[in-house]
């Protein structure tokens, strides 16, 4: 019952649209870069099929998943290409890299199964930790309710029995979508389970924190209607679930959350995608900034603090931008345009993004046009550096350079 961030049925839903036509997907996009100069977009790799989930070696080596297709397929720093996961039928998701291994979630496309994998340098591929038995076990969302407060039994009983109903709290359910593999463990953003998870390398899994349910939304009639709710429960408020879609480890120790809201994605019910930061340790979840349309990723640069994060249907047009955050501010500006991006990962003074990740045809199938792109970032805030291979001491965290990929 848990809405899911960006399945095939999520997105054709989405591009039907909930309150009106569907936006208009360009391949790229133009030349509108907002605050900061960057360079010409440059591609990469093409003809991808639903590339939601990236990482990036030091020496400029893209790891991309094919989510619907099954795929884990590398992207040379030379431009050639080779398949390192094939698992037709299942969704590859939640890519991260560390010392030459890839780190990635298979996950069954009911979610009744979701693993995650390393694969090592030799090319061996081991199962890592259970996370459906977890989450089937522990369900840390159950804490969360989410739905309408208080709405009368007689509106209540006229739900669809096949959907969510009027109120409820977290249900079992687990989607992994994106992971961070650092020194003491892997931490896996749980899009279904709506947690942060750690994963220790010895198997053993914990929730480090369950993100907060969403803001109550009032709920008009018209959007009771587009959204196919009883009338009856329109002009009463409504929580959304909240959706994480990326993590990564900030210069303050603390790990930096994407949450994109658990209903329409689109900035149909307004622009609701936030930035979490989350205390490994302790669990306090800290609302950094909000604003953000489809919220599908960030990438913070480990010197100066700089956010960057993925809009999957942010711009006036909707049809995707990258927006960034300066260190202690919590009003996003516009970085570029650039069409239907998810994934977003920072290396060497670099943005790397998956783009035209999801963009149906007629039909509502994703067409196989997804890119890897490369964005130059010039000027002195836009050179330190995000990667995967920082180093975790409780509190205190540091760059080894023996530990980098």
């Amino acid at each position: 019952m848990k809405s899911r961030i960006l399945t095939f049925a999520a997105c054709t839903a989405l591009v039907a649209s909930v309150l009106g036509a569907a936006p208009a997907f360009a391949h790229e996009r133009g030349d509108d870069h907002g605050s900061g100069t960057i360079g010409t977009p440059v591609t990469l790799a093409d003809g991808l099929v639903t590339p939601l989930s990236l990482a990036v070696d030091r020496w400029n080596n893209a790891y991309v998943s094919e989510n619907f297709t099954g795929s884990l397929t590398k992207v040379n720093a030379d431009g050639t290409r080779e398949t390192l996961v094939s698992a037709p039928g299942e969704e590859i998701s939640a890519v991260s890299a560390r010392r030459g291994t890839v780190y990635f979630a298979q996950v069954a496309q009911d979610h009744s199964a979701a693993v995650l994998k390393s694969r090592a340098k030799d090319g061996t591929v081991s199962q890592v930790a259970d996370l459906w038995a977890f989450e089937n076990a522990e369900n840390p969302d159950q804490i969360n309710t989410y739905g309408f407060d208080g709405l009368d039994s007689t509106c209540a009983a006229q739900f669809d029995p096949a959907g969510p109903p009027a109120e409820y709290s977290g249900v079992v359910d687990t989607h992994p979508y994106a992971s961070l593999a650092l020194s003491d463990a892997v931490y896996v953003a749980d899009a279904g389970g709506n947690a942060i998870l750690r994963v220790d390398y010895d198997g053993s899994v914990s929730a480090v924190a369950v993100m907060p349910a969403g803001d109550p939304i009032l709920i008009t009639a018209e959007i009771a209607a587009a959204v196919g709710i009883p009338a009856c429960a329109a002009d009463h408020e409504s929580r959304f679930e909240p959706v994480p879609t990326d993590v990564e480890l900030g210069p303050d120790g603390w790990l930096y959350v994407t949450t994109s809201p658990g209903g329409p994605e689109d900035a149909s019910l307004g622009a609701r995608g936030s930035v979490y930061r989350v205390d490994p340790d302790s669990g306090d979840v800290e609302l950094v900034a909000t604003g953000f349309v489809g919220a599908t990723g960030l990438a913070v640069a480990r010197g100066s603090g700089t956010i960057y994060v993925a809009e999957h249907f942010g711009g006036s047009d909707g049809k995707g931008q990258v927006s960034v955050l300066e260190s202690g501010s919590d009003t996003p500006s516009v970085l570029t345009a650039i069409s239907s991006p998810a994934a977003i990962e920072l290396r060497s003074g670099d943005l790397y993004l998956t783009t035209d990740s999801v963009v149906p045809d007629s039909t509502g199938a994703p067409q196989p046009i997804g890119k890897v792109t490369r964005i130059a970032l010039n000027g002195d805030r836009h050179s330190d550096d995000s990667s995967h291979d920082w180093n975790r001491d409780s509190r205190h965290h540091s760059t080894d350079s023996s530990d980098e990929e």
